[in-house]
């Protein structure tokens, strides 16, 4: 293949913009933001499942008071209908008497049972409280740490995508003065030698693999007319000739 000693030059400019946006990629790819994002957003998760636990657990203790208190207050209204029964007189077997008395002494140990079932529930509740309203503070602290880690992030990406923007707009147009077979087969190599398709001949050394060439790959170099388009024998990439190549 054939192409002018400019062309070959400009075909340099395309590799530097391309390594350019590769880096820039990468950069965005590898901000500290996303590992900070990722640990923190795990945090958070472990955060908000303790918390939904906890909530669950107050929810389950509020219940249980409920009910324990319904029932302290069924045998309460019991033990005053037999009080009143008992104070009334109404009662005379003597049988009845002594079964009603024991019922009332029953009733007061029940309800002293259940009182005692009551506070600790209410104890158990208050335990619950005091850690979801612990939980929901961290995860208010976490959510904000999140927030702030994505604002960066978010601020950092607008940033290398303006500046990859322009590099991409700079290589469209440099791209567009190479002629199609050059750009074509650059393209093809590059893809085949990770991103890098040409390569600059300085001081006899291949910019793209770091080898030196040796006399006879030298020599045929040399013997190649300027516009011939030249490749390393090693790395097979583009290489392009400069006043520096040492030739």
């Amino acid at each position: 293949m054939n192409a002018a000693p400019a062309d070959q030059i400009r075909l340099l400019d395309v590799q530097a913009l391309d390594v350019r946006l590769s880096q820039l990629a990468h950069k965005r790819a590898s901000l500290p933001e996303h590992a900070e994002i990722t640990s923190l957003t795990k945090d958070l998760s472990q955060l908000r499942d303790l918390l939904v636990a906890a909530q669950t657990e107050e929810s389950d203790c509020a219940r249980e008071q409920t009910k324990a208190e319904q029932d302290v207050d069924q045998v309460r209204q019991r033990a005053v209908r037999d009080q009143q029964r008992l104070d009334s007189g109404s009662v005379r077997s003597p049988k009845d008497l002594e079964n009603l008395q024991k019922e009332l002494v029953s009733l007061a140990k029940r309800q002293g049972d259940l009182e005692d079932v009551v506070l600790e529930v209410m104890e158990r509740r208050e335990s619950a409280q005091e850690r979801v309203a612990e939980l929901t503070e961290r995860v208010g602290a976490v959510q904000a740490k999140v927030d702030d880690a994505t604002a960066r992030r978010d601020s950092a990406q607008r940033g290398l995508d303006d500046e990859a923007g322009s590099a991409a707009k700079e290589r469209e147009v440099v791209a567009g003065s190479v002629p199609d077979d050059l750009l074509k087969l650059y393209e093809k190599i590059r893809g085949q030698q990770g991103g890098v398709g040409a390569a600059r001949l300085y001081q006899r050394r291949c910019e793209g693999c770091h080898i030196e060439l040796n006399i006879t790959e030298l020599n045929e170099v040399r013997a190649a007319a300027a516009d011939t388009v030249v490749r390393c024998e090693n790395c097979r990439r583009i290489l392009v000739r400069t006043s520096e190549s040492g030739l």
